[in-house]
């Protein structure tokens, strides 16, 4: 029973007919707000402008080792940004790849491989038909985009507050067609659920039936804490090394969140056995990635725990955006039955769960009014949500007084969708 079943069909009408007003007076507005994904703002990027000047003929081009990073060579990136990264994975420097300015396009060009040449002596993906892969929902749009584009079949795992349903995930590991699983365990996109201690530990001893299961674990939040102190995260890849389970774990981050998005650094992390088959792809693919950017990081940054520092900075600009998000949520939503969500302690979303088959319409009208958000659907495989009721709400970028409008327009929008469904039910 929610707040909902005990309101008169009348009071439902009239509170219907009172939305539906303040509705066309925003929309009368000729608003043009953007809330469609998770990007820093102006004020967020203006604090690492400092990185642009670090490399220059005055402070030198090279690694503390005398390397050219205008030159060729390092494929797998310059140790000074290695020893950064490290601590953030938790495993050794040598376990450590430093690419170019995206994560995601390391993990597609992962996925391609193991697809293409397979993992550690394993049959390639491309030559075993039916596989599939295992999607934690809602999640992350672009991660399932990469297994889609390769015609790997996408399984729904329902979220839990603790990370993944495991027990679904066990059931699913048991068929060796199964090759693997999505995984954002700190602040995930969109609830910000910090995955439990349970839940890695139950990873790291999965009984998976194909030999060549991988974990691919995203830790795109890692130190993106908006309050102290931040949620703890328990070492996937030791514990899989105590279970003899390293090899399926390959981690990744980057810095597009820290410094700048389009010209960050990204990095991968995984056993030495998987670190020396992606050398040696990397041998064929490329030359080098961009090691004056590399530097520029390395020299702005310093080590891991000043760029933790620097984090806090970006936490300062960002906890009254989280908010303004959370209070309107609060304030107009909460008491209504209509509507649940979870309070992130860090990351870049709030994910919001209306009432079953309200999603897509809600989305309809803040479109229509000029708030563009991401699509309905979008945190689940194949962009359907089988319940049509997730919304990921990107509050960073807009300014704190757009934020505010869209976010009264979001609630406007949200109950008028569910009363009038809850109506027509009656």
């Amino acid at each position: 029973m929610s707040a909902l079943d005990f309101i008169p069909r009348e009071r439902l009408a009239a509170r219907i007919s009172e939305l539906e007003r303040v509705y066309e007076e925003y929309k009368s507005r000729g608003l043009k707000l953007d809330m469609s994904r998770g990007k820093p703002g102006p004020d967020q990027l203006d604090l690492t402008m400092g990185l642009l000047d670090q490399v220059n003929l005055r402070n030198g081009y090279s690694t503390r080792d005398g390397i050219d990073t205008r030159n060729y060579g390092l494929v797998d990136g310059i140790p000074e940004m290695k020893e950064i990264f490290a601590p953030l994975f938790e495993v050794d420097v040598s376990q450590v790849i430093v690419g170019g300015n995206s994560s995601l396009n390391m993990m597609f060009d992962f996925i391609a491989m193991v697809y293409s040449r397979g993992l550690l002596g394993q049959k390639p993906w491309a030559k075993q038909e039916g596989i599939k892969f295992l999607c934690p929902s809602p999640g992350y749009d672009r991660h399932f985009a990469i297994t889609e584009y390769f015609g790997i079949e996408l399984v729904t795992i329902d979220m839990t507050p603790e990370g993944p349903d495991m027990d679904q995930v066990e059931r699913y590991a048991a068929d060796p067609l199964v090759k693997g699983i999505w995984c954002v365990p700190m602040y995930s996109n969109p609830d910000g659920i910090t995955y439990s201690d349970q839940t890695v530990r139950r990873l790291a001893s999965l009984k998976a039936a194909a030999d060549d299961f991988v974990i691919m674990w995203d830790n795109a939040y890692g130190i993106h804490h908006l309050y102290e102190p931040g949620d703890k995260l328990l070492n996937l890849y030791r514990e899989a090394e105590a279970n003899q389970t390293e090899n399926r774990v390959v981690m990744f981050a980057s810095t597009s969140k820290i410094s700048f998005p389009g010209a960050g650094v990204a990095a991968m992390a995984a056993s030495p056995a998987v670190i020396a088959e992606v050398r040696r792809r990397m041998s064929f693919q490329t030359i080098c990635s961009d090691k004056i950017n590399m530097l520029r990081h390395a020299k702005f940054f310093g080590s891991f725990e000043n760029m933790c520092n620097h984090m806090k900075l970006h936490a300062a600009v960002l906890r009254p955006k989280f908010r303004v998000v959370l209070d309107a949520l609060e304030e107009n939503l909460a008491s209504k039955g209509i509507a649940s969500w979870n309070s992130p302690r860090g990351g870049y979303f709030v994910g919001v769960n209306l009432m079953d088959g309200c999603a897509g319409e809600t989305i309809r009208l803040l479109n229509e009014a000029g708030v563009v958000m991401t699509p309905a659907g979008a945190t689940y495989p194949y962009g359907k949500d089988p319940r049509d009721r997730n919304i990921r709400i990107a509050p960073t970028f807009p300014p704190l007084d757009e934020l505010r409008t869209a976010m009264q327009l979001f609630c406007v929008c949200a109950e008028l969708v569910c009363l009038k469904k809850r109506l027509a039910a009656m």
